[in-house]
C-alpha cells in the first residue's frame, strides 16, 4: 500500500475534522455521526483511523485532567505502612534480617 498524496490526506484530515465537530457537538454520541465516521473511515487509511481516534481519545482525556484536576482513588488504609516515596533517611532504615 502507498502513502497518500496530498490531496488523498487533506481529503482524510478534512473528514476527520468534520466527524470530531460532530462529536464535540453531539457529547461524543457515535450513532448521531454515523455517516461521518463512515466518510472518515473511507477517506484514510485504516492505520490514520486507528491512529486519529486514540489521538481524539488521548486529547480529550488530556482536557479533562487539565480542567477538572486529578483525584486518586481511595484505596485501602495502610495501617503502619510508610507508603511515601523517595530516598529514606539513615535514622529510618531498618535492618533486614534473613533467616
Amino acid at each position: 500500500m502507498s502513502a497518500p498524496d496530498s490531496k488523498q490526506r487533506k481529503a482524510c484530515w478534512g473528514t476527520r475534522d468534520e466527524l470530531w465537530k460532530c462529536l464535540d457537538y453531539n457529547q461524543d454520541n457515535a450513532a448521531s455521526c454515523e455517516k461521518f465516521q463512515k466518510e472518515f473511515e473511507a477517506s484514510c487509511p485504516a492505520q490514520w483511523v486507528k491512529y486519529f481516534t486514540k489521538r481524539r481519545d488521548f486529547l480529550k482525556y488530556k482536557e479533562k485532567m487539565q480542567t477538572e484536576g486529578f483525584e486518586p482513588a481511595a484505596g485501602p488504609e495502610h495501617a503502619g505502612v510508610d507508603v511515601t516515596y523517595g530516598p529514606r533517611s539513615d535514622s529510618q532504615a531498618s535492618p533486614r534480617v534473613c533467616t
